[in-house]
């Protein structure tokens, strides 16, 4: 998940309290509709469902065109859905490995965020993905838990699974985190004096 989404989320959401605890906010299912005007048209589309739909996840969807093309959608913050469609199934005739990482990379960035203060803003280091099984129909989801954090990373571990409960990949993931140069508090004289 790059900055600008987090960004997106934050202006959304507008000022949260001090320490982990964010929410995520609902946005549109349009998947062409992306940035804060699609998360502003998420307030509309989370009303009750018509009669026979079957009622969807609260929390963000299609916050930009790659998670809108993919059809994830949250469940909370740590809990992505995919409903596989032809479009994700690759040349071998099986759900695509671009997939199934874009849902993992989605799921960890939103974790970790759901754990963040406002100043702090996060960006993926690296995920190591290993593929065990596949699927070509159906739901998929994608859970994830954070492993450990610190002042500057974060450890996310998260597994794939279809809806029979199958085990597609596993994952773990290294996100930084870091507070921009201009939301820095200025440091105290007694900071710079090495006073304590």
């Amino acid at each position: 998940m790059s900055t600008n989404h987090i960004e997106i989320m934050e202006k959304v959401k507008g000022r949260r309290s001090r320490r982990p605890g964010r929410n995520l906010c609902a946005v549109s299912d349009d998947p062409s509709s992306s940035g804060e005007g699609a998360l502003r048209a998420g307030a509309e589309h989370n009303g009750p469902p018509e009669s026979g739909e079957s009622p969807q996840p609260s929390g963000p969807r299609s916050l930009d065109g790659v998670s809108g093309f993919m059809g994830l959608r949250w469940e909370d913050a740590q809990t992505v859905r995919m409903q596989i469609r032809p479009e994700l199934i690759n040349r071998g005739g099986l759900l695509s490995g671009v997939a199934t990482y874009a849902m993992v990379d989605y799921c960890m960035g939103s974790t970790l965020w759901a754990q963040t203060t406002p100043e702090e803003r996060i960006a993926t280091i690296s995920i190591s993905i290993n593929y065990i099984q596949t699927a070509t129909e159906g739901e998929v989801v994608c859970r994830t838990v954070l492993d450990r954090r610190n002042r500057t990373v974060g450890i996310m571990k998260s597994e794939v699974r279809d809806e029979h409960d199958r085990l597609l990949v596993t994952a773990l993931g290294s996100y930084s985190i870091r507070v921009p140069r201009e939301l820095r508090r200025p440091s105290s004289p007694s900071d710079s004096n090495g006073a304590q």
